[in-house]
């Protein structure tokens, strides 16, 4: 075992270490802390009955729970592990460091005892199915990979078998990189654009997030910035080490870059073709940009015959954009995923020629649509709108330039099974109806995979005439 591994492992043992989140991510590390000798308690806002056996099984173990609103009030703990979606600046948090208390996280610590090279990838859009592209690839090349993160899974339970030759491919969410003071050997920003207003403060908190994935590097770091947009292209005056761009519009200087139909790589101005844009397997032009940033990530470390191999075999990853179904001749898909206006427009609105059915609305994150509304007029023939931002959503159709009366057919309901069964009911043989809510899940859902499978569950449910 790496030293440094077994030097924090020693550190904790005795250590009264509590953990915020009995979910998929903390579960393991309960359980490996218990094993390190760690006075462990699991704090959860869920009652016993919402938990159901993992609290039992984790008190077998020797952990102590703590359930409900009060979770946190009075937590006697000398350090506080906050799962990847608790905000930094809780109050409940900030008076605990206050108090003396070490708050950290799974993923802080990772990239602490890491032994390995390590990728992260975050952005607005894109972030997950860029991580698994690149995942991918190492793997193609022969690689052990650790894929986790954001993405769902913790990395720190392996931490003891991760070998120095080996990657580790992680996913980091704003809310994970608020508090990081360490940066990948390869950081990848996929792009940034309005995003958990609900949550940070403003708008420069939330770009400052991101811009810290990059900011701790040394000069042998590598960064890959999008070209194309404003805000990540700005991060290059920032970067210690080689920074290398991705563009659908320019050639960079040094990176990876689409033209003429080909993905293609150049440096002091030499460019390799690497494929046409049309063997990617997963469609649309916002995946031609994930596999522009994952060449220009493992550029160097991985060939051209495996960089191709995973371009035309990778089938993409589940809430994106994913086929569900045909019935009656109408395909339905599921991109659950798309959590932003962004999200929407440069995944289901920019993938199909014909004008298709969406189903849109959800949790309001304070994220504008204004942009979103123009777009769904040229894109979309009939919108089934649910959840609170469906008025906003309307209201930005509606003052779309391009908007006309009945372009688009509006369509309220108040459940995903009416929205499905709406849907239904207006597709004609040939249609394509596509969840793509533009908006967070958590109106009426966990997380947006709960509400893709709800979706999938439901289309599955259908009987052909």
């Amino acid at each position: 075992m790496d030293s440094r591994v077994q030097r924090f492992f020693d550190s904790v043992k005795g250590k009264r270490v509590a953990f915020c989140g009995i979910g998929i991510s903390n579960t393991p590390l309960i359980k490996m802390f218990l094993e390190k000798g760690a006075l462990v308690t699991a704090c959860d806002r869920r009652t016993r009955d919402e938990l159901g056996a993992v609290a039992g099984e984790l008190e077998a173990l020797g952990a102590e729970i703590r359930f409900g609103p009060d979770y946190l009030t009075d937590l006697s703990t000398e350090i506080l592990f906050r799962t990847p979606g608790m905000y930094f600046h809780l109050p409940e948090l900030e008076e605990m460091r206050r108090r003396g208390v070490v708050v950290t996280s799974e993923m802080e610590i990772f990239f602490d005892l890491c032994p390995c090279k390590l990728y992260a990838v975050t952005g607005s859009d894109g972030k997950t199915t860029t991580t698994s592209i690149i995942a991918e690839m190492l793997k193609a090349e022969g690689k052990t990979v650790h894929l986790g993160g954001n993405i769902g899974r913790a990395l720190l339970p392996l931490i003891e078998g991760i070998a120095p030759e080996d990657c580790a491919v992680v996913e980091l969410s704003s809310f994970q990189l608020i508090s990081m003071r360490r940066s990948p050997d390869v950081a990848v920003v996929t792009n940034v654009s309005p995003n958990h207003l609900d949550v940070h403060k403003d708008m420069d908190e939330y770009i400052d997030t991101k811009r810290g994935l990059l900011l701790h590097q040394n000069s042998f770091g590598r960064a890959v910035l999008n070209l194309d947009n404003e805000i990540t292209r700005g991060f290059a005056s920032e970067t210690r080490g080689e920074t290398l761009f991705f563009s659908r519009k320019e050639i960079p200087t040094w990176g990876a870059y689409a033209e003429d139909g080909f993905l293609r790589f150049v440096r002091d101005g030499k460019i390799t073709d690497i494929l046409p844009a049309s063997e990617i397997r997963i469609p649309g032009l916002h995946n031609v940009e994930n596999y522009l940033a994952a060449i220009a990530a493992v550029w160097g470390g991985v060939s051209l015959e495996s960089i191709r191999r995973v371009a035309k075999n990778f089938s993409g990853v589940e809430h994106r954009a994913e086929f569900v179904r045909e019935i009656d001749g109408v395909k339905y898909y599921n991109d659950s995923i798309a959590t932003s206006p962004t999200r929407t427009v440069r995944g289901t609105l920019s993938l199909y020629t014909q004008k298709i059915i969406v189903i849109a609305g959800g949790y309001d994150k304070k994220i504008p649509f204004d942009s979103l509304g123009p777009v769904l007029v040229e894109k979309v023939k009939t919108l089934i709108l649910m959840g609170k931002t469906a008025p906003k959503i309307e209201a930005a159709v509606l003052a779309a330039p391009n908007y006309t009366p009945g372009n688009p057919e509006f369509l309220l309901v108040e459940s995903m099974e009416e929205a499905v069964s709406t849907a239904r009911e207006k597709a004609k043989p040939g249609d394509i109806v596509s969840l793509s809510p533009a908006c967070a899940s958590f109106d009426k859902y966990k997380n947006f995979e709960v509400r893709g499978n709800h979706f999938k569950e439901i289309v599955w449910g259908i009987k052909e005439s």
